[in-house]
């Protein structure tokens, strides 16, 4: 049987010397392909290349117009196949193969999963680099609209039916691009503004400048990121859209200012400069933030070492210009908002505390290098591929930020200086970017179902009443039965939205301790012992602090730990009827401030576990602890709302679901005979986390069954292992 082309590696490489020269013919002719750098770069990929591998000449750039699809103004990513060979032979000096070509002519345009880079390997394996790989060797064409429709390109090209609620990114790119006519002729600019200051809403005072002296005069020089900010300041959305549609007018602009501005951070309206006054200025500030802004354009266009590393030193540069900071990140991203993130406070909060992502910066005080933020760059965009991600792009980012935390939390997390005393510039630093408060994102039963919850609509109504009026509910069932999912969509609906900041979760374990639960001694700095609230406290107090809202904990695996001690005197005041300051005691800690100030739980704080029922290893749960909490069995919710959205969301042949969902339940039945029905096989072992590939169901099924059921049996029936490799038979037997 002939190999499967596409199930081989390919080499795309690029034969252009200095961003114009076009080796293309000279390669062709001598039956080469050459690496152009003499400094290394790529020189490893160079001598992994073998003969016999396949090899493609690219051209990869960027188009807005003239494409064979919508794109909505936005910008696409394109790469032109030029031609194709197969390599003959390595010269293993890490800049020169032997190729037999055959050109490409017309060439061929593949679009949006594309790369920049001079070398590019990619291995098989993937829908996308299979797509790929057929498209450039075996002529096939590009399944265009799937690329369309996947989670990095949706918002910007999807089909009519999707959101697309990022459309100002049109308009802010296409001031970005007008701004680099002015890199050279900043008078012109400044003039030009001017002319349109008078009319507008608190601009005229934002072109003063302060000269040495403490005199004021009119600013001179401006950087883009400045100009960007005229309507990128904490004022009202009416204010921001006169002055974005009054620069629009001056720029010739055919795109429209955007009608909202939801999560796109804004700078302090006291102090929304990118550099400092005159008097304090360095001569050279405001051409290094014209730099960067150079760079980061180039950089977006040709992503090759040398944009690289000049984007790296320019941003570096750029970044220690008072006012810059943090700032910094923000203009890149209103300037390039697909291809540059925004590190404002909202952010850094959502990216270390909900994504967990570390983002080392140079110094207290100080923002991240050039090198770390093109770094977390390049991890974001590889995340966001991935279906199940929180974001799948910049501005999903930087909305996912806005919604994850309030202005008011994130300033008082930072301390962040008074705007009053902004003018004094040696003793203070330069404000973080901020955004005006989120809207809530309502959320309720119909939400849970649409996420894909398979319960009844009265179930999960049941669900809710019970964990309001006892405030403590446990979701009990077998593995695989959502447990934990659903507790999330519950603690939601409870609000009545969608807010992560008011829900805490934490895994319990054998070694989890009152102390790290509750209030205990923790290592603090110069090796002392420190009075530190643990998960509940804080939910405590922030439920405390808020009356009029809703706040919840998630509990894990709730039986893994001994709840009884974890909880400590707080297991009483778990009850709903003893959630008032009247019943309030003392912990066995005292405070961060040494007092012994008696504690309640609040009647909004709400607490949801859950348990394992399945797992042996676990002693029972304590007599008191099961009076303050609601017990509810989940069980495994095979039918015909599992049918239609593994099938609509999940990717399985409707051919063959109704076939996979009476192989489970047979097994089921055989397992709840032998041990009980506590023991079952959940549904979420054949519910896809991501959507399956065409034709992948027979193998997806397989490789569950024999990775995930199968050592799950083999439990089950520890003392009897032939029992468990033969259920394991029947549940695959003719498949």
């Amino acid at each position: 049987m002939a190999e499967n082309s596409t199930a081989r590696l390919g080499w795309f490489v690029g034969a252009a010397y200095n961003r114009t020269e076009d080796q293309t013919p000279r390669f062709l002719a001598e039956g080469v392909w050459e690496n152009g750098y003499d400094d290394g770069n790529y020189g490893d990929l160079v001598r992994a290349m073998r003969p016999g591998d396949r090899i493609a000449i690219k051209s990869s750039y960027t188009r807005k117009h003239n494409l064979p699809f919508d794109t909505r103004g936005a910008t696409v990513s394109v790469m032109a196949i030029k031609a194709i060979g197969t390599i003959t032979a390595n010269l293993d000096d890490g800049k020169h193969v032997k190729v037999d070509w055959t050109p490409v002519f017309p060439p061929r345009e593949w679009y949006f999963y594309t790369n920049r880079a001079t070398v590019w390997r990619v291995p098989p394996g993937g829908w996308m680099e299979d797509g790929l790989l057929a498209f450039a060797f075996d002529g096939q064409s590009q399944d265009i609209g799937r690329f369309r429709n996947e989670p990095f390109w949706r918002e910007r090209f999807g089909d009519a039916g999707g959101e697309h609620r990022f459309r100002w990114t049109s308009f802010y790119s296409a001031v970005a691009a007008k701004l680099l006519d002015y890199r050279n002729d900043r008078p012109r600019l400044l003039q030009e503004i001017k002319t349109i200051a008078g009319d507008l809403p608190g601009l005229s005072i934002y072109l003063n400048d302060r000269y040495l002296g403490g005199e004021r005069g009119p600013l001179l020089d401006i950087c883009p990121f400045t100009t960007m900010g005229m309507f990128n300041r904490s004022m009202t959305d009416t204010n921001r859209r006169a002055i974005a549609g009054a620069i629009a007018k001056l720029f010739g602009l055919e795109e429209e200012p955007p009608a909202s501005f939801e999560g796109i951070p804004v700078l302090n309206n006291q102090r929304s400069w990118f550099f400092s006054y005159s008097d304090k200025r360095g001569e050279s500030d405001i051409d290094k933030l014209w730099n960067v802004f150079t760079a980061a354009t180039a950089f977006v266009e040709v992503d090759q070492p040398e944009q690289r590393e000049a984007f790296i030193t320019a941003y570096d540069a750029a970044v220690n210009v008072w006012g810059a900071s943090w700032n910094l990140s923000t203009g890149l991203y209103w300037s390039h908002p697909w291809e540059f993130p925004t590190l404002d406070s909202n952010s850094r909060a959502f990216l270390t505390g909900r994504l967990q992502m570390r983002i080392p910066t140079i110094g207290p005080q100080k923002p991240c290098s050039g090198a770390t933020y093109l770094k977390l760059v390049d991890d974001l965009k590889a995340r966001f591929y991935e279906d199940s991600y929180p974001a799948h792009s910049f501005p999903e980012l930087s909305l996912a930020s806005w919604r994850y935390k309030s202005p008011e939390e994130a300033q008082a997390e930072r301390g962040a200086a008074d705007p009053a005393s902004a003018e004094d510039e040696e003793e203070s630093v330069a404000a973080d970017p901020v955004q005006s408060p989120a809207p809530s994102e309502p959320y309720d039963v119909d939400d849970i179902l649409r996420d894909g919850c398979f319960l009844d609509r009265d179930e999960i109504e049941r669900l809710l009443e019970r964990l309001r009026t006892r405030k403590n509910l446990i979701l009990q069932g077998p593995p695989g039965t959502g447990k934990t999912w659903i507790a999330k969509r519950l603690a939601f609906a409870l609000m009545g939205e969608r807010d992560e900041a008011r829900v805490r979760a934490v895994q319990f374990h054998p070694n989890l301790s009152y102390e790290d639960f509750v209030r205990g001694w923790r290592p603090g700095g110069k090796g002392k012992l420190t009075l530190a609230d643990g998960v509940f406290m804080e939910a405590i107090r922030a439920a405390l602090g808020r009356p009029d809202s809703r706040f919840v904990v998630i509990i894990e695996e709730i039986n893994r730990g001994n709840p009884a001690q974890i909880f400590g005197e707080l297991l009483t005041l778990l009850e709903a009827g003893k959630r008032t300051p009247r019943e309030a005691l003392e912990l066995c800690y005292r405070d961060a401030e040494g007092k012994r100030s008696p504690v309640h739980v609040p009647e909004n704080l709400f607490v949801i576990g859950t348990m394992n029922i399945a797992d042996r290893s676990l002693a029972l749960i304590d007599l008191a602890f099961r009076r303050r909490f609601a017990f509810v069995g989940l069980k495994p919710q095979l039918g015909p709302a599992w049918r239609r959205w593994v099938t609509e969301k999940g990717g399985l042949d409707p051919s063959l679901t109704e076939e996979i969902e009476r192989r489970i339940l047979t097994l089921n039945a055989q397992i709840a005979e032998a041990f009980g029905r506590q023991f079952e096989i959940g549904h979420s072992y054949v519910t896809p986390t991501a959507k399956l590939e065409p034709g992948a169901t027979r193998e997806w099924f397989r490789q569950v069954a024999e990775t995930e059921i199968g050592p799950l049996l083999e439990e089950y029936w520890f003392d009897a292992p032939k029992s468990a490799h033969e259920a394991l038979e029947r549940l695959l037997q003719g498949w």
